[in-house]
């Protein structure tokens, strides 16, 4: 298993802790220098707020722990292709090195839909997809498999 895989299987097991509370199963992880500084899950539905999506819960971790809203040291392992909410977040913190799962044909902001990293801001974003993209996309489709059931 690459140290990549590994930091995704983290992010997958905070995606299965946003499932098993009802919100959509997206998890992030951030690695600063080999070390995880940051977990979060989408947090949308329990509190109420539009900017719940895990990679920006994650950054304000990172920035927590870090005292410090540069995150230039650190890479952002999210199941999911980010949104564009969340993309604008990462070049922001000026996080190193984007790594995510399954693409996001709905609102992805890598490929899927638009593609805001390759945009002259003033930091580029190393971005890698794809990684373990089967189970990241399959946690997604049990989870609306079974609420379409209800």
């Amino acid at each position: 298993m690459t140290a990549d895989e590994m930091y995704m299987a983290l992010a997958l097991e905070e995606a299965q802790k946003a499932a098993d509370i009802g919100e959509v199963p997206i998890g992030a992880v951030i690695v600063c220098e080999g070390e995880v500084i940051a977990r979060a899950h989408n947090l949308k539905e329990a509190t109420n707020r539009a900017i719940g999506h895990a990679e920006i819960l994650a950054i304000d971790k990172a920035n927590e722990t870090l005292q410090s809203w540069r995150l230039d040291r650190c890479d952002l392992y999210v199941t999911i292709e980010p949104c564009p909410m969340c993309a604008g977040a990462i070049i922001q913190s000026r996080i190193k090195r984007l790594i995510y799962g399954a693409k996001d044909y709905k609102a992805g902001a890598h490929q899927s839909v638009v593609n805001i990293f390759d945009q002259a801001f003033n930091h580029r974003v190393d971005v890698t997809s794809g990684i373990l993209e089967d189970s990241c996309t399959l946690i997604l489709k049990k989870f609306f498999h079974e609420l379409r059931k209800k």
